[in-house]
């Protein structure tokens, strides 16, 4: 015991000197900015600083493929399916048309003998439409449907005490009683209806599966995922790869479609190899029941800052589980699609609620960096303090007061962005991931800011993404990009003045003209691209059969 413990205060006192050193390093590095490569009148550069940049991703890259090629290798080893598991799926306001999808997704399930269990948020007529359609695709003699005025932690009008204990005893009893069932309650929020779920079923699965209502999952998905937690009894949860319904409906859900395959199958597949997946997405996972019922109560009752939180449940549930001491893995062999926003404004209040839930679930984790491997602390402090010393540059080069630092900066995003791009259209095989270079305009342009906001409104929690039957249109996240565009601005007009008091050489002429048409060149390539793209699949999409997942 005491051996035991003496080895932890080690982990924590090496993982700790590990990250501080690696942020001095890095900032270091930034600081000093030494240069490796430059050119006369400095027009180009490479210093220590982009050379570790550069190196982080390839060594991310190199482990995500080497994840999937384990992936491949292990798995095809047959496993007995004889555990029990049971699906949670999430609802709340849903789009009819994604829901019956939703649950006609579930019936083609392979896993013998899964469980379904529905939970809604929300039990007025309005909600009833929900349950409609889970009778109606599920099938009214084989499905169990109850309108709950009670949540597990709020009575209804005209409850007593009594008969709410009563009514959470007859809960429970549905849910283990039926094979497929539907429950309307009373409005609570996602981890209430989670943990209505989780609290129902109790000890009497193995694994629980976790789904969004707008989720259409693969026949095989469930199989994939209960393999990982078979070959492994360390594993704790496993998460599969979600990919976008409906990317073709606007540029925001395409850019979003590659981006998802990037977050996926290069980031969490690189945690993977290390056991150390920060975040089981709500659309698709697997956790160990067991162990669900270790922390249920104290994730359920998370609170930050003196707040109860309300938002970033998946990420938190993950956490708990790295907590434990046990990993969480990525499998790319269990797919589902999900809908995204297709609205501007409803994307960016997205990733700006997600952004809340990264930050605050980054001190979470910090507390766990000695329970698994160096490579979750490496990548907390890369990832964590990034946006600050990519804000501090941006805002350097607008303000030096030459217009060669603002068109190299446009320019070496663009090209970071065509390398990640072209690696990962490789791995893909797809030629679709050249376009994840254009996502850089949209990080540099409008998640960046969202992030600085997020990290000012951590503790806010008034709003985010509605639900998908009513879009309710939110101009807030206008105001961080905004604030980004004035400052940007400034940097524009300051520098037009610098450069207005003295001419051009020739050779600054003749850089500035070729760094343009380079620029141009580049869109008016994409753009085309992505018309031709969009006309071709757009019109394939019309006729398109969802009895598995597609990856186009």
């Amino acid at each position: 015991m005491h051996c035991e413990r003496f080895i932890c205060i080690l982990r924590i006192i090496g993982t700790t000197l590990f990250g501080v050193s690696l942020l001095l390093g890095i900032t270091a590095a930034y600081i000093v900015g030494y240069q490796f490569i430059q050119t006369d009148n400095y027009y180009f550069s490479f210093g220590l600083y982009g050379a570790f940049l550069a190196s982080h991703l390839i060594i991310q890259s190199l482990f995500a493929f080497l994840e999937h090629r384990k992936m491949k290798k292990s798995l095809e080893t047959p496993i007995k399916l004889n555990k029990t598991v049971a699906l949670c799926i999430a609802a709340y306001q849903e789009d009819p048309d994604y829901l019956r999808k939703c649950l006609q997704s579930v019936k083609r399930l392979t896993y013998p003998g899964i469980k379904v269990v529905m939970v809604i948020d929300g039990n007025s007529e309005d909600d009833l439409y929900m349950m409609d359609i889970f009778s109606e695709v599920m099938g009214r003699d084989k499905s169990a449907t109850y309108i709950w005025k009670n949540n597990f932690h709020e009575k209804g009008p005209g409850e007593t005490d009594e008969s709410h204990k009563e009514s959470s005893q007859h809960v429970t009893q549905l849910v283990l009683s039926n094979k497929s069932i539907c429950i309307m309650q009373k409005w609570g929020g996602k981890r209430e209806v989670m943990y209505t779920a989780f609290r129902a079923l109790g000890r009497s699965v193995d694994y629980v599966q976790v789904c969004d209502s707008d989720t259409m999952l693969d026949p095989a998905s469930s199989v994939e995922m209960v393999k990982v937690l078979e070959e492994d009894p360390m594993v704790g949860g496993v998460g599969g790869d979600v990919q976008i319904l409906n990317k073709y409906d606007s540029w925001i859900s395409f850019l979003s479609s590659v981006r998802y395959w990037m977050a996926f199958n290069i980031e969490r597949a690189c945690q993977s190899y290390f056991g150390c997946v920060q975040c089981i997405s709500g659309p698709l996972g697997m956790y160990r029941n067991s162990l669900l019922h270790e922390f249920v109560e104290d994730w359920y009752n998370q609170e930050f800052m003196g707040s109860q939180c309300s938002f970033g449940d998946d990420r938190h549930l993950t956490n708990r589980v790295l907590s434990l001491g046990y990993a969480t893995k990525y499998t790319a062999r269990s797919k589902c699609l999900t809908e995204t926003p297709i609205e501007y404004l409803r994307w960016l209040n997205q990733q700006t609620r997600w952004s809340k839930s990264y930050f605050r679930e980054w001190l979470y984790n910090a507390m766990w960096f000695h329970k698994h491997h160096l490579w979750m602390t490496y990548e907390a402090v890369i990832t964590g303090f990034f946006p600050f010393f990519l804000i501090a540059t941006v805002i350097q080069l607008f303000y030096r007061g030459k217009i060669w630092n603002i068109l190299l900066f446009l320019l070496t995003v663009q090209l970071v962005g065509l390398i990640k791009s072209s690696f990962a259209s490789c791995l893909r095989g797809n030629i679709v991931m050249v376009f994840m270079s254009l996502y850089s305009v949209l990080y540099m342009s409008s998640l960046l800011p969202a992030k600085m906001f997020a990290i000012a409104t951590i503790n806010k929690a008034g709003w985010g993404t509605s639900g998908r039957k009513t879009i309710v249109v939110n101009f807030i996240g206008l105001i961080p990009v905004s604030v980004w565009f004035t400052i940007l601005l400034g940097g524009v007009i300051f520098t037009i003045y610098m450069e207005s008091k003295k001419p051009f050489s020739e050779s600054k002429q003749t850089v500035l003209i070729v760094g343009t048409l380079l620029y141009a060149c580049y869109w008016v390539m994409l753009l085309t691209l992505y018309v031709v793209l969009i006309n071709k699949c757009g019109r394939r999409k019309k006729g398109q059969q969802y009895d598995m997942v597609l990856d186009v």
